[in-house]
């Protein structure tokens, strides 16, 4: 209850707003995901906490069941409102197919965001299938020329989250453990998610971390 208070006073939630968070299990999905950033986000942003959750939940796009990328990505600009308030208010909309210009060559990150908090870019790459460690070197780039020829001097170092239909936690580990980019990895649900099974990820996430003590 207290978890929820905060984020009510933090997001300026409407009572509408906060039942869909609390159906769609916000509390678990923001505590496994602060447990799941790669070394690189934890060592440059010291207030990430509650930022990125595990998984994102966007049932209000009605998305067909295979859908592609390009479905994905321009359900979400349609819906920018409900993605912003799935993300949190923190996160301003930079742009779609955001370009960047390396050598001779033009780069187009699906989707561009400023988070006011933590005071960094972050770009989110659409996967609409399983996640894949060869994925991360595409958004690694992104982030080096967002760091080299976008972010201000006063900004903190550039944040990548690749969105994916699905993933398996042990790959992604290893993927996310030699990295030295803040980057993460998070999978999107098209329907609400089954509160019981991410209570039981969160419990035998406590449980691994007390084995570890």
């Amino acid at each position: 209850m207290e978890f929820y208070l905060k984020i009510v006073k933090q997001e300026n939630y409407s009572k509408r707003e906060l039942d869909r968070q609390i159906s769609a299990s916000f509390f678990e999905r923001t505590m496994i995901g602060n447990s799941k950033l790669s070394p690189a986000v934890r060592e440059n942003n010291n207030d990430f906490s509650n930022a990125f959750k595990d998984s994102y939940v966007f049932e209000f796009l009605n998305l067909p069941d295979p859908h592609s990328e390009s479905d994905l990505q321009r359900g979400l600009v349609r819906q920018m409102k409900n993605f912003i308030l799935e993300l949190g208010k923190d996160f301003l909309f930079i742009g779609e197919e955001y370009k960047l210009q390396v050598g001779n060559s033009d780069f187009y990150i699906d989707l561009l965001f400023y988070h006011r908090g933590l005071q960094c870019l972050v770009a989110f790459e659409l996967k609409a299938d399983k996640f894949k460690p060869d994925h991360l070197g595409q958004l690694n780039f992104y982030l080096e020329a967002l760091d080299r020829d976008v972010k201000k001097s006063n900004e903190n170092p550039s944040i990548g989250v690749l969105l994916c239909k699905d993933k398996d936690s042990e790959v992604v580990e290893y993927a996310l453990s030699r990295s030295l980019s803040p980057t993460m990895v998070s999978e999107y649900k098209t329907k609400l998610p089954d509160k019981k099974l991410l209570q039981q990820k969160l419990h035998e996430l406590f449980d691994n971390e007390t084995d570890e003590k």
